[in-house]
């Protein structure tokens, strides 16, 4: 690989224009779809998981709106600065009339308290209006009515429409999920907040929301109907995010210098770990990952590692999650957007937050509905990691490798002494106390999570469909043909198998590229014991 780019510096935690431009940071180029944003409407919404770039984003669309034009101009550097590129805005925007632009940020910190969402909104109103150089009525007035001072006083001092940016605008209400009440003081406070913004349309000439979650429009949004939701909206699928030719091409010099340096980072490798979140027809790495890797050259979970979601790992275990579900869910737009404190989905949460994505759309008469799955290795090693500790309160003798390497070599009479251990190992005291033990998919659950943790190859076509296996993992050209049973006496009863044979699942996979050996595995779980008792092993060739 060679490249004329020069190299540059890796903007890792760095959210504001200026500081990139200025400081010789690589630039993804987001101005295409910012002036197709602005050119085709006026008051918009995205949701987006955490550290997906929101935050640059909206920062770039203020600097536009402020006509900082130099920050989107090419530079050479002769005045001892870095040299940077021209963006697309920099010819397609007009520089000449600057508008008032009202930043409001709930990213930072954790507010638990009604009374502090309302301190904090007031000093947010207050540095807006210090910086517009507009006065507002006092901190006694409710918020929203000094917000709606605001936008009026500063399109009326600054002769120009204002521009209101939100980032953030549900993290209030996320931090406190696990304590409703706030939760709904929270939403409460923000939905007056945010109704501000319609009865000012005159005054506004672009509003844009960002945050996590998609609240339905019944909660948090009751009060501002007329917000464009772009979340899925396949035009703007890359707003955020990077494609894989921003990898190859903006990212270039990072990648040959790794190749220089005798540690390169193979391609498939990268997409395999990173890439695959979908809300359009072209996939996206999170920026976060691909910065950290290109930093450190390590394979790892670094965006899962940077907030891991004991809640959310908590909230799927009060619920009996059935984890294999993870690589196959079937949701709608209504089940999308089923997000309040009092309502959420486990498909809406799980793709909100981003540990989901899209993998396929599918329309019949004028309905549309879509295929959820992991997005890649990291989420999938990661999330069931979490998962794993929560399923298994004690952890069991010996290694995670150990597994990948009976595996490889087929091993299927030690692969039954590990899984033995495993469920060993959970306390009976725990298994007690807690109802999760006792649902029939907490055993395929544990199984599941353990094999998926090591990043192994799980099918998702296969998994949780009716008529179809319950699990199938590829690895090192063998195909292993996996169904579960739960049964109530102690010793096992071969229907694990039968319904292997009977429904031939296999046959799929005799043949299939890359396959030299076909494994079927039935697996019977005892209720009563909380172990394995029944492991039949059928094999035979690819083609056989």
């Amino acid at each position: 690989m060679t490249t004329s780019r020069p190299r540059r510096k890796l903007p890792i935690g760095i959210q504001t224009l200026r500081d990139i431009r200025e400081g010789g940071y690589y630039y993804v180029d987001k101005t295409p779809l910012i002036a197709r944003l602005v050119d085709s409407g006026k008051h918009y919404f995205l949701s987006r998981p955490r550290r997906f770039g929101k935050s640059l984003l909206l920062d770039t669309i203020a600097c536009a709106f402020e006509a900082r034009r130099e920050l989107f101009d090419a530079h050479d550097g002769s005045d001892g600065s870095a040299p940077r590129e021209k963006l697309f805005l920099a010819d397609h925007w007009d520089w000449a009339r600057p508008h008032p632009v009202i930043r409001l940020s709930f990213a930072e910190g954790r507010l638990a308290e009604g009374a502090k969402l309302e301190a904090h909104i007031h000093h947010q109103l207050d540095t807006n209006a210090a910086r517009l150089g507009v006065s507002l009525p006092p901190v006694g007035e409710d918020p929203h009515i000094r917000f709606t001072e605001l936008i009026t006083r500063a399109a009326q001092a600054h002769g120009q429409q204002a521009v209101v940016l939100v980032d953030e605008y549900d993290k209030p209400i996320l931090d406190n999920l696990e304590t409703p009440e706030v939760a709904r003081a929270m939403r409460e406070g923000l939905r007056n907040l945010y109704s501000v913004i319609k009865g000012r349309d005159a005054d506004l000439r672009f509003v844009l929301l960002t945050g996590v979650s998609k609240f339905s429009k019944v909660s948090i949004f009751s009060g501002l109907n007329n917000l464009n939701d772009i979340t899925l909206d396949e035009r703007y699928g890359t707003l955020c995010g990077y494609t894989d030719e921003d990898i190859d091409t903006v990212f270039a010099p990072e990648l040959e210098a790794a190749e220089q340096e005798g540690q390169p980072l193979d391609r498939d490798e990268i997409r395999r770990w990173y890439n695959g979140y979908r809300w359009g027809p072209v996939s996206v790495y999170n920026p976060f990952d691909v910065l950290l890797l290109l930093d450190k050259r390590q394979f790892r979970a670094h965006w899962f590692e940077t907030g891991t979601p004991t809640f959310l790992v908590e909230w799927l275990k009060s619920r009996g999650f059935f984890t294999p579900q993870l690589e196959r869910l079937i949701a709608d737009d209504e089940l999308l957007s089923a997000f309040d404190v009092d309502d959420i989905a486990v498909e809406a949460m799980l793709w909100q937050t981003g540990y989901l994505t899209i993998q396929r759309t599918e329309v019949c008469d004028g309905v549309r509905e879509y295929e959820l799955g992991v997005p890649n290795l990291e989420v999938r090693a990661a999330l069931n990691r979490a998962l794993l500790r929560a399923w298994l309160p004690q952890r069991p003798e010996g290694r995670m490798t150990d597994v990948v390497r009976m595996l490889r070599a087929a091993d299927t009479d030690a692969l039954r002494a590990h899984f033995q251990r495993l469920y060993a190992s959970i306390p009976h005291d725990w298994v007690r106390a807690n109802p999760i033990a006792r649902y029939e998919g907490y055993y395929a659950s544990v199984f599941y999570s353990h094999l998926a943790s090591l990043g192994l190859d799980i099918v998702p076509e296969e998994v949780s469909n009716p008529g179809q296996c319950d699990l199938v993992i590829r690895h090192a050209g063998r195909a292993w043909v996996i169904e579960f049973k739960v049964v109530d006496g102690e010793q096992p009863t071969g229907e694990a198998m039968r319904q292997l044979k009977a429904r031939d699942y296999a046959a799929k996979h005799r043949g299939a590229p890359g396959i030299t050996e076909v494994i079927e595995l039935g697996v019977e779980f005892s209720r009563a014991k909380r172990q394995v008792v029944g492991w039949e092993v059928a094999r035979a060739g690819a083609h056989a």
